[in-house]
């Protein structure tokens, strides 16, 4: 449960970057062979790019950093349940472990709403490991939210 705490704290911090640019606040690190891979921050707005998600942006940099898109073995580390597209692209590139905060019951799909990691109608499944360091990223986001308001 350590090295869970301080990889979802180093996404994080990487979800406060995305603050600061005024997207909502969600980082992602993936971790293979206890080393981050990828990382990223929400940047949908910044970027005029609506697949510009944390995770998104992440399987992105390990892909080019590993030269394949198949990401094995890895665990995503990330502030908030996937969407469906972040979901299923961690699904076709193998993720090993999903690893998040904080549900999202209007769009997760991790078990929130969808099922999307552990659909055994995919050819690959997920692992799922909910709630390290729910409070911080919960209040984080609530806090994001109530300012936009």
């Amino acid at each position: 449960m350590q090295d869970h705490q301080y990889w979802m704290q180093q996404a994080l911090l990487l979800a406060e970057q995305a603050q600061v640019l005024g997207e909502v606040p969600v980082g992602a690190v993936l971790v293979k062979d206890n080393k981050i891979i990828g990382q990223g921050y929400n940047q949908p707005i910044s970027k005029n790019d609506p697949s510009a998600h944390a995770e998104i942006l992440a399987l992105r940099e390990a892909g080019q950093r590993v030269q394949n898109y198949r990401l094995i073995d890895t665990t995503m580390y990330v502030t908030l349940e996937p969407c469906a597209m972040c979901a299923m692209a961690m699904v076709h590139a193998r993720v090993k472990t999903l690893v998040f905060a904080t549900s999202e019951p209007r769009t997760g799909a991790a078990g929130s709403l969808y099922q999307l990691v552990q659909n055994s109608g995919h050819n690959h499944q997920i692992d799922i490991i909910e709630g390290v360091l729910q409070m911080e990223s919960s209040e984080m986001l609530k806090q994001f939210f109530k300012a936009r308001r």
